[in-house]
């Protein structure tokens, strides 16, 4: 009879030994510190909430990935956040209540029921930035610039972008008429590329042979800033929505090359990624050897609305751990570690204090304990010298 082994983890959970843990320590400071920079106000949310305040408005669309569990005060449904950002947006509408652009950024972990793609894990550390009260490409391309430039201090290279704008599918849809049903049966076969099944669906519908066409093209138009101009001629009978939404996507594209000339771009018109609740452009940054994003976003307006308040918003997020695994985050420099004695008069006690008001690393020696200093991984110890207590190096070997 085999015994349970009490150290294993839920598949998808993982924990973080402490070297990985001073590394992902550092650079959430640093990007932290960059959102800072920018303007990005860090705000913090809770791990649980009621359920029907967590699904409101975009997270509806995390309704399968929420844990869900009853409330022994209120006998309310409570959810465990799945997703970072509608709960920012929730801040943004109802509690800060700003006219003025408001910029805002998080990090916490989030726990899902099943693993989505975007991450390795079912406990992603999700990073991100919401930028509220701005409809425009500005706004997107200020957003887009702060997700490189956190996958650039994450050491994160060979970077491509892939760039879309679901107000071209949306267009579409509404043109031709399409219901629920019918619209989410061609999202999911447009995800897939899988032209002849788009085929099949279109001709179910009954569509006429110009709107079908389209719906039929849009699959494949994907590819460099050419592609745009193909997507003009090949959706020329689209509605004036589709053309909008081309010729911003366009601009958001030229104005990004501007800022970053070197960032390889690549666009897809069928890229729906969030389309539940994204409502104009969108993106994700990929790297080789990962098949699946590691930073993602676009713009979600009037999601606030579900909280009382409607606003433009466009935004990204990231799981941390990803970074570290795809950057070259350095290692966190080792500090002196100092090994005191277990017990010793005033003095001892004060130097000690003192060492550690200025930053230093200071371990005391527990009595009975197993190991030296060496052993503690200490390269000096207290020892008291002409009646003052001093640090004398001793040397280390990792």
């Amino acid at each position: 009879m085999s015994s349970h082994k009490h150290w294993l983890l839920p598949e998808g959970i993982d924990e973080l030994l402490p070297e990985q843990a001073a590394r992902l320590e550092a650079l959430r400071r640093r990007l932290l510190d960059q959102f800072g920079s920018w303007g990005y106000e860090l705000v913090i949310t809770p791990f649980i909430e009621y359920l029907d305040s967590l699904l409101t408005g975009a997270g509806k669309d995390l309704e399968h990935q929420t844990f869900k569990m009853t409330d022994q005060i209120s006998g309310r449904l409570l959810g465990i956040r799945a997703d970072i950002t509608p709960q920012a947006a929730r801040i943004d509408a109802h509690q800060l209540c700003r006219d003025e652009p408001n910029r805002l950024c998080y990090i916490g972990s989030v726990f899902r029921t099943r693993g989505d793609g975007f991450s390795a894990t079912r406990s992603p550390l999700q990073i991100g930035a919401e930028l509220y009260g701005h409809a425009g490409v500005e706004s997107d391309l200020e957003i887009l610039c702060l997700m490189m430039a956190t996958l650039d201090m994450a050491g994160v290279e060979n970077v491509f972008l892939d760039l879309g704008h679901v107000g071209i599918f949306q267009g579409l849809a509404r043109q031709a008429g399409l219901d629920a049903e019918q619209e989410s049966a061609l999202f999911a076969a447009l995800q897939r590329k899988a032209v002849p099944e788009i085929r099949a669906l279109v001709e179910s519908f009954s569509l006429d042979a110009v709107m079908g066409q389209m719906f039929i093209d849009l699959a494949g138009l994907n590819g460099k800033a050419h592609v745009l101009a193909q997507a003009r001629e090949k959706l020329a009978d689209a509605s004036n929505e589709v053309a909008a939404a081309i010729d911003y996507l366009e601009q958001a594209g030229q104005r990004l090359q501007a800022c970053l000339p070197e960032l390889p771009v690549h666009y897809d018109l069928a890229e729906l990624r969030g389309y539940r609740y994204q409502t104009g452009l969108v993106f994700a940054a990929f790297v080789p050897g990962s098949g699946k994003e590691i930073a993602r976003g676009g713009r979600y307006d009037h999601v606030g609305g579900k909280f009382g308040r409607s606003r433009p918003a466009t935004g990204f997020s990231a799981d941390l751990k990803t970074l570290m695994r795809f950057g070259k985050v350095a290692p966190v420099e080792r500090q002196q570690r100092i090994f005191a004695p277990a017990g010793g008069d005033a003095a001892l006690e004060e130097k000690i204090a003192e060492l550690r008001g200025q930053g230093r690393v200071v371990i005391r020696h527990l009595p009975g304990q197993e190991g030296d200093a060496a052993a503690m991984g200490c390269d000096a110890v207290l020892v008291r010298e002409d009646g003052e207590w001093q640090v004398k190096d001793i040397g280390f070997n990792s």
